[in-house]
């Protein structure tokens, strides 16, 4: 029998040695109680929402007092004429004079004769990463001492097919994602943290996590883009790869504003089920020498890693907690370490509260075959390839904003 909890432990790959499971029944209440309509789901749902807050991704952090938008630049003929682009400075301040600062990078449709639906999210390294555009604000300045921060600009341009987003018609805003909570084990004391607690609070930072601070980021983000008239902010949709997948699925389940929430490769934690031990686990977040699951992560999740089966929840409830709103799942066939198969079983588990509310969820328990796009309101994507987030994905991702929003497909 595969056993984790031991020194030496390696990833499993091999489905004959996962553990027996059983998921968490997802229509009852966190007392036990059988829900049956929509509206019993709803006067549970604050109580689930706590219990993800008190055991995984932390307590929610209030808005700052003040809030400042400052336009840093603007370009009117961004991505050869397709888009207008510009760079706002967001400035979080709070009463007693502490504050911190992001940068958002906004692509509109320079085309567009109305609002337009936005994606929102964060990225890896710094802004200067979607394009190699030579003016762009380098960000993410706080991450610098990661060996995977780099000054190179558009290195990371096939994550974000810019072009293709605005001929469809969509928005992209981006930030760092080390402009909330610098990607390591000492970020606490510059993230954004730092305006909420004490420096004795940072120190234990309890219950307290990074991707709680990311996405805080994206809510922030949003709030921003509520502002702007070229934006149809009740059209938004929340995406992120890898930890930001996990992220991407938290933000969508504590901010309801988001219309469709798109999960990328995010494994366990994410979309992948916790008690499945394939590949990722909690364990090799939590009890690795790195140890960057314990900043992820809640303050108590080193401990709970080594019985996962204990956890009084697991990421199928997370992904129902998306509901009525629209979610797409993505996995890839070679990324193995985020566990496709679990990723679509959660998917597909989470379907009956959709279900409350007259939406569709997924049809098959079987995962569909690569490169084949399955569901609507519930949709999964199993791509051909490696751990990355690419022109498909997009594709499938502006197919599943379009349902969502009732409009016909730019061409």
């Amino acid at each position: 029998m595969y056993v984790q909890n031991t020194v030496d432990w390696t990833a499993n790959y091999n489905e004959s040695e996962i553990p027996p499971f059983t998921l968490p029944e997802l229509l009852r209440t966190v007392d036990g109680r059988e829900i049956t309509d929509s509206a019993q789901w709803e006067a549970n749902r604050p109580a689930l929402l706590q219990t993800f807050r008190d055991v995984m991704y932390g307590r929610r952090l209030p808005r700052p007092d003040k809030v400042e938008y400052t336009l840093l630049s603007e370009k009117k003929d961004a991505i050869d004429g397709l888009a207008v682009r510009r760079e706002i400075e967001l400035k979080f301040s709070m009463n007693d004079g502490r504050s911190h600062k992001a940068v958002m990078l906004l692509y509109i449709p320079a085309a567009a004769s109305g609002p337009v639906p936005v994606f929102t999210g964060l990225t890896f390294i710094g802004n200067h990463v979607v394009s190699d555009e030579e003016d762009i604000r380098m960000t993410g300045h706080a991450g610098a001492l990661l060996n995977s921060f780099t000054r190179v600009r558009g290195v990371q341009t096939r994550r974000f097919p810019l072009a293709e987003i605005m001929k469809r018609n969509f928005a992209l805003a981006v930030c760092s994602y080390h402009d909330f909570f610098p990607d390591h084990i000492g970020g606490w004391y510059q993230s954004i943290f730092r305006i909420f607690m004490t420096p004795e609070e940072l120190a234990e930072h309890k219950n307290a996590t990074a991707i709680g601070a990311w996405a805080w980021g994206i809510s922030r983000m949003l709030d921003c883009l509520e502002t702007l008239p070229e934006i149809d902010a009740d059209k938004a949709a929340v995406f992120g790869h890898s930890r930001l997948g996990k992220t991407s699925l938290w933000c969508g389940a504590e901010d309801t504003r988001f219309k469709l929430v798109c999960v990328n490769d995010s494994g366990c934690g994410g979309a992948a089920p916790d008690r499945r031990l394939f590949g990722e686990t909690l364990y090799t977040m939590c009890r690795n020498p790195a140890g960057y699951g314990n900043y992820w992560f809640t303050h108590t999740m080193k401990d709970v890693a080594l019985t996962p089966e204990k956890l009084p929840v697991d990421q199928h409830q997370l992904i129902a907690l998306t509901a009525p709103r629209s979610i797409a799942v993505h996995s890839a066939t070679e990324d193995l370490w985020a566990d496709p198969k679990g990723e679509y079983l959660s998917t597909w588990s989470a379907g009956p509260v959709f279900k409350l509310y007259g939406k569709k969820p997924l049809e098959s328990e079987s995962q569909p075959a690569p490169d084949t796009p399955v569901g609507t309101d519930v949709s999964y994507f199993l791509r051909t390839g490696k751990h990355d987030l690419l022109l498909s994905d997009w594709q499938c991702y502006m197919d599943a904003f379009d349902h969502t929003i009732g409009r016909t497909p730019a061409v």
